[in-house]
């Protein structure tokens, strides 16, 4: 038995009975047995600023300011220059 999965990106619709309708064919034969997993845009989700400023603002990286967490210098390494 092959229990690896394979999966397809399809967009759809869910109406207001909750069903779930495709707006493209499957490309895959029938009858077969799938797992169905539904990704759902929110209208409430967090944008990418806001999402940053809470990250950046987050005392768990508060540490990141002791003097001791700066084990590196400059003098550290070799510079590099992008050849490209």
């Amino acid at each position: 038995m092959n229990d690896s999965l394979r999966a397809i990106e399809l967009d759809g619709i869910i109406d207001e009975k909750n069903q779930l309708h495709l707006k493209e064919t499957l490309p895959v034969t029938g009858p077969s047995r799938v797992r169905v997993i539904i990704l759902i845009q929110g209208e409430t989700g967090i944008d990418e600023k806001e999402w940053l400023a809470a990250a950046a603002s987050n005392p768990v990286f508060d540490y990141l300011d002791d003097s001791k967490e700066d084990i590196y210098s400059i003098s550290d390494g070799k510079l590099f220059y992008d050849q490209g």
